[in-house]
């Protein structure tokens, strides 16, 4: 019997992590943070899938590919939708159609960010926003997910 599936879906410059404003999303690698998140979610008994994508309609074609009735159907999402958080509607419906229980998360605290950056798109069609804690946000994310599931 397989564990139960969660899909990590990173957005826009998150695949140059580790060498990208360091004094703001740290020096460790996207494949570092996946593989520590996988990990974690296998002792938490779930699959971890980490998809990243520099494309809005890739992001969202990911989101419905995995989707409630899909084949390679997830239990649930955390997603980065990095810049696409404040401009993508087509991102904050493909979360709503899914009906997947979602967690929204960021590196970087959004409220100390600049304007244009405190506003997420995605924030009031998710179960709830980690943000302002680093990579750790990303396990923060991934413990209120499955809890949220347990706890269904």
């Amino acid at each position: 019997m397989h564990s139960p599936r969660l899909l990590l879906l990173n957005g826009p410059n998150l695949n140059l992590l580790g060498e990208r404003e360091t004094a703001i999303y740290g020096t460790k690698t996207l494949a570092e943070l996946e593989q520590s998140l996988k990990h974690e979610a296998e002792s938490l008994g779930y699959e971890l899938i980490c998809k990243q994508t520099n494309s809005e309609g890739d992001f969202v074609d990911l989101i419905q590919t995995h989707r409630i009735g899909m084949p390679i159907q997830v239990s649930g999402l955390i997603i980065n939708p990095a810049a696409y958080t404040h401009t993508s509607v087509a991102i904050r419906d493909a979360v709503l159609a899914s009906r997947l229980p979602t967690v929204e998360v960021h590196i970087s605290q959004l409220a100390k960010r600049e304007v244009f950056r405190q506003k997420s798109l995605i924030s009031d069609v998710v179960l709830g926003t980690v943000s302002g804690f680093g990579l750790y946000g990303y396990t923060l994310a991934l413990l209120a997910l499955v809890n949220h599931l347990e706890d269904v």
